[in-house]
């Protein structure tokens, strides 16, 4: 166990959130972990005309504020995503709201997007930008905000330039209502405001960025079909399947169990894995699907990548495999991939 792993351990000691924000002050002073690479070649994907030198992500939700993503970079991942960021900061919903399911690896948060806002952010992602290295922006709405839609539309438009790609958050269970925009009539007028934006942001800029949209695993008979068209008739190029869940499994073991929020770890990654199974099959092809929910392992990777992802993301798992996890995942996913024959990652995509 390295001496990283052994610091994260020490870290359950505090109180979960605060324990995340040392995590990221020791990031900042450069306290983490490096991973020497290079990347295993097998690893390497290219997804919605990103080249990713391996298909393992993390997750927003763990940078807020764009303060480290170079950091989790430098720690072996292949792309980063910061935020979820709103256009004016906001402090989120009252502590406690963030809880260890340690029995059952698992998280439960109700964060409510707490976050400083665009400014800062965008300040952080201009000063990095010549470093090089996959990072993007999770966009999201001011809980008080008269028009949601619009906060996402100004997210694109202040971080345009400064972000690799842009993936808009309606799937977080912590903002009243935001799940609401996952219906086919709000989803619609979502996806062509900001197809919209974009358009005229590329016309001005000559430059061109991915958006994503993420969903929650949560999602009736038909919705994910419905999601799908409407992701493709706007030309957006990603799908991230999936969000936090509010369902609660009888094989809970916690008692935290029972807090309100969103589930992520363990718990999620067979159904989300379900949920992106129907995902890859409503897409037939037309737009990449990113894998998220429950990763900790390289076989964990390994079946969202069978179940139709081009790369997945992790957050959860960190809170108890440690900041060299995303190091043995990546060791643990090419020996399978090649153990089973497979070339690189896009061969596997869809095996299942």
């Amino acid at each position: 166990m390295s001496l990283h792993d052994v610091a994260a351990r020490a870290l359950h000691a505090f109180d979960p959130e605060d324990a995340h924000g040392l995590a990221i002050k020791g990031l900042k002073l450069g306290l983490g972990p490096r991973d020497a690479g290079p990347d295993d070649p097998i690893l390497a994907v290219q997804l919605a005309g990103l080249s990713l030198p391996n298909c393992i992500g993390l997750a927003a939700g763990f940078d807020k504020n764009a303060e480290v993503p170079d950091a989790m970079l430098a720690a072996g991942f292949g792309f980063v995503e910061a935020g979820t960021v709103t256009p004016l900061a906001q402090a989120g919903n009252p502590r406690p709201r963030l809880f260890r399911l340690t029995e059952d690896q698992a998280v439960i948060n109700r964060m409510g997007f707490n976050n400083g806002g665009l400014e800062p952010f965008a300040a952080r992602l201009s000063a990095r930008k010549s470093r090089g290295g996959v990072v993007g922006a999770n966009i999201g709405a001011n809980k008080d905000a008269t028009d949601r839609i619009q906060d996402y539309v100004t997210g694109l438009t202040r971080l345009w330039g400064l972000s690799d790609y842009f993936t808009a958050n309606i799937s977080s269970p912590n903002t009243p209502g935001l799940r609401a925009l996952q219906t086919k009539a709000a989803l619609e007028e979502l996806l062509g405001r900001l197809a919209e934006t974009r358009a005229g942001l590329k016309a001005q800029s000559g430059q061109d960025y991915p958006i994503f949209l993420k969903v929650a695993p949560d999602l009736e008979d038909g919705e994910v079909e419905a999601i799908v068209e409407t992701v493709v008739g706007a030309g957006l190029d990603a799908i991230i399947v999936s969000n936090t869940t509010i369902a609660r499994p009888d094989s809970l073991k916690s008692p935290l169990a029972g807090e309100s929020g969103g589930l992520s770890g363990a718990p999620l990654l067979e159904p989300s894995t379900a949920v992106l199974k129907r995902f890859h099959a409503a897409a037939g092809g037309r737009v990449a699907l990113i894998g998220a929910g429950g990763v900790a392992s390289g076989a964990d990777a390994y079946a969202k990548i069978r179940a139709g992802a081009q790369a997945v993301q992790l957050y959860s798992a960190l809170v108890y495999g440690g900041p060299g996890l995303v190091v043995r995942i990546k060791r643990e996913l090419a020996a399978r991939l090649r153990a089973d024959g497979f070339a690189a990652v896009q061969d596997a995509v869809g095996a299942a």
